[in-house]
């Protein structure tokens, strides 16, 4: 499991763009028939792309986590960026089909992710955080989640914007999951863009077509750097920086967070007239 350790606002605005990749940017996450995690000190982060191939993949539970099982003390917000797959959950089966998700509560013990055809596998996109309280599981259909239709082709930033894990839906300790889709000519997302320091973000872009790439700006507004990222990249976003993006084309993302708030709308707006 790689580990990736929390670094200041300071330190980071003196990173050349290797050291800022190396110290914000997972790549090569989704890996026929194997689980790529990576643990991130801030709120305890454990991000994980999962592709089953041809044989169902087990959680591991790395040595790292000091724990029983993976999520003896954990929940998980899992989100299917492939095919059709189904996550088994101590003998219960639960499908997802492509953007659906499904919430796993502390203490569910056995998980086991498989896809439907290895010829369009699975790619099932894991953000765990400690839990202080054990919630059922709950599966997310995309299809009927609520969402939100943002910005405008004016402004080159029209976007639908899905919740699939949140407070409004059903409680979890930490963990907020949606996804949101740039739409036609929407190239823009979060712009102008917030922090919030109390919770940090992980997004995962996806849909990112091969000759294409995404700029995702991030620092303090008054710092801004920015990561070239490809598809099926994520970007760890700590609670003092800003995440917005413009993408080469249209692009997806999965959006996740954890931290001591929930609030969807808890942020501190940093205008673009004032970025740096």
């Amino acid at each position: 499991m790689k580990k990736i350790f929390t670094r200041s606002a300071t330190e980071t605005a003196g990173f050349d763009t290797a050291r800022l990749r190396a110290e914000h940017l997972l790549p090569a996450l989704f890996q026929p028939g194997h689980v790529e995690l990576a643990w991130w000190e801030t709120d305890r982060t454990v991000a994980a792309g999962i592709m089953p191939a041809e044989a169902p993949l087990a959680l591991p539970n790395p040595p790292d986590l000091r724990a029983g099982f993976f999520l003896e003390r954990r929940e998980a917000g899992i989100v299917n960026i492939g095919g059709p797959g189904t996550i088994t959950v101590d003998g219960v089966v639960h499908t997802l089909a492509p953007l659906d998700a499904l919430y796993l509560g502390r203490g569910a013990r056995d998980v086991t992710f498989a896809s439907e055809s290895s010829a369009a596998p699975a790619k099932f996109w894991l953000l765990s955080y400690p839990a202080h309280a054990a919630y059922p599981t709950r599966h997310v259909s995309f299809a009927t989640a609520e969402t939100a239709v943002l910005g405008a082709p004016a402004t080159a930033n029209e976007r639908h914007l899905t919740k699939l894990i949140h407070a409004g839906a059903f409680p979890t300790c930490q963990v907020v999951m949606g996804v949101t889709r740039m739409q036609p000519g929407g190239v823009w997302n979060t712009m102008p863009p917030h922090t919030h320091l109390r919770r940090s973000e992980v997004y995962l872009y996806f849909e990112v077509q091969p000759a294409h790439a995404v700029f995702h700006f991030m620092g303090q507004p008054q710092e801004t750097r920015h990561l070239l990222v490809h598809n099926e990249e994520a970007v760890l976003s700590a609670p003092w920086s800003i995440h917005s993006g413009v993408g080469t084309a249209r692009y997806s993302f999965v959006w996740g967070m954890g931290g001591e708030n929930q609030e969807f709308a808890d942020m501190d707006p940093a205008p673009v007239a004032d970025l740096r």
